[in-house]
């Protein structure tokens, strides 16, 4: 990898997707073990499915692969499945584009994290937000700082 490419986010780079897959799902397997939660398999599926692209997915296209995989067909199925996971700080809404993407860091439970999300291809980076020192007396529970603009990938096939 070249040095211009080692400072380009993973998610907008071609790397070892399965990898990245693999190691989010033994970290949630951890957070849920820690919290006494049950991660049934709808719900595996559910967070599966978002990693499986850097894209977000809104609640219905979620449905829709269930419902292909014959795992339900209701939208409280999904509903339910991403709310939980939510809950657990696994997966983070997307406001912009009201849509659900698996958090890269679910072990650092608590964390705060801004999107870069790019406009053309749609794909999505989750990174570190830093924010201001609050006042004493008010805890920060869930923050949610979106970007939008153009990754590199597309900068550089020309998307204006």
């Amino acid at each position: 990898m070249t040095q211009a490419n080692s400072s380009v986010l993973r998610e907008f780079r071609p790397h070892d997707h399965q990898s990245c897959i693999s190691g989010v799902m033994a970290e949630a397997e951890e957070v849920c073990r820690v919290a006494g939660a049950r991660l049934t398999p709808v719900r595996r599926r559910v967070l599966e499915i978002l990693l499986e692209e850097h894209r977000p997915m809104g609640a219905y296209d979620v449905l829709a692969r269930l419902d292909a995989e014959g795992l339900g067909d209701k939208p409280p199925v999904a509903y339910r499945a991403l709310g939980f996971l939510s809950d657990h700080g696994l997966v983070h809404r997307i406001e912009r584009l009201n849509a659900f993407i698996a958090c890269r860091h679910p072990a650092s439970q608590g964390h705060s994290a801004a999107f870069l999300i790019c406009r053309n291809c749609r794909l999505v980076a989750e990174v570190p937000a830093a924010l201001p020192e609050i006042p004493n007396g008010f805890r920060i529970e869930r923050t949610t700082m979106e970007a939008e603009g153009l990754c590199a990938g597309c900068i550089a096939g020309g998307a204006a």
